[in-house]
């Protein structure tokens, strides 16, 4: 039986429910609502729109991260986390298969995000093997390869160039992260998840990667009141299109901030956080399709299959 951590896959289809209906009863109650406000400078807002576009096609039930390509109009980047093979998987907002490749020169010990970014001259794809839920990795693997064409890889899975590997750790021990974003001409920025309390962010600077381990620098932390009772746990991020806003999702809601020059993060005024609780069993990924359009995507749950949807926020 596949595991992740000590949990067998049945008990953690059951904690994603739980999750959900824990999340559910408490919105209903304001508890929620009135903690957020209470503790953090954000007002929790409805989304302008928000609905379901689709299912994830039955080879991609674990999506853990998900990039909005922009040479291939539609195409929308994705991979399964831990104890799936290196792969990486094309779809769109309907969960169709749109191409499948198996990662060279790389190992999924617990895939978590994806981002697209410059690697020199070309565009790439960023793989973030760094999820780490008992804190325990002193190293984790940032992989990079150029973005594939998806044209003809959904009929015959192809492979990709061999992955280039950057090993990562950070300063003060290990960190869970499951969100990441590449910005200028190619900074990593890393996101921790927050369940040890604090929402904290690194940044890998481009020229590390002709490192044997980069050391990641810490840029600070994030006000977002963290812990998984509020559901508050960072699962993923996006860059925005015009490079200077950036969106920070949890399994509720969607945290937009505007980009600092010195890299670091703040509230995009007016502080506005989108809920988008309910529309998944486990949300884990955001993308953005456009500059006001989110893509959002979700593992599966203990009865439905993983989903796709979009939002659109203030």
């Amino acid at each position: 039986m596949r595991t992740r951590g000590s949990l067998p896959i049945r008990h953690r289809l059951t904690c994603r429910t739980s999750l959900t209906f824990c999340l559910l009863l408490l919105a209903a109650s304001g508890c929620l609502d009135s903690r957020a406000a209470a503790q953090s400078a954000w007002t929790l807002a409805a989304p302008k729109e928000l609905r379901r576009t689709g299912t994830l096609h039955e080879g991609l039930d674990e999506s853990s991260g998900v990039a909005a390509s922009r040479r291939y109009p539609g195409v929308l980047w994705s991979f399964n986390d831990s104890g799936n093979p290196a792969s990486l998987f094309a779809t769109d907002t309907s969960g169709r298969d749109r191409g499948r490749f198996s990662v060279t020169a790389a190992q999924n010990v617990d895939w978590e995000a994806l981002a697209l970014g410059p690697c020199g001259k070309a565009q790439c794809l960023y793989i973030a093997d760094t999820g780490d839920n008992r804190a325990e990795r002193p190293v984790v693997q940032l992989y990079r390869i150029a973005e594939p064409d998806p044209a003809g890889a959904a009929a015959v899975p192809q492979s990709t160039r061999p992955a280039q590997v950057l090993r990562v750790r950070y300063p003060g021990g290990p960190r869970d992260v499951e969100a990441i974003f590449v910005a200028g001409q190619g900074d990593t920025y890393l996101i921790s998840k927050g369940a040890e309390g604090k929402v904290e962010l690194f940044r890998v600077a481009a020229d590390r990667w002709t490192s044997r381990i980069a050391d990641a620098d810490l840029l600070g932390t994030l006000p977002i009141e963290a812990g998984s009772a509020l559901g508050q746990l960072v699962t993923d991020a996006a860059l925005a299109p015009d490079g200077r806003r950036v969106a920070v999702r949890t399994y509720r809601a969607i945290f937009f901030f505007s980009r600092a020059p010195d890299g670091t993060l703040r509230p995009a005024p007016p502080g506005i956080a989108c809920n988008v609780l309910g529309l998944e069993s486990q949300g884990e990924g955001v993308t953005w399709l456009d500059d006001r359009t989110l893509a959002l995507t979700s593992e599966a749950g203990f009865r439905d299959a993983g989903a796709v949807g979009v939002a659109r926020c203030g």
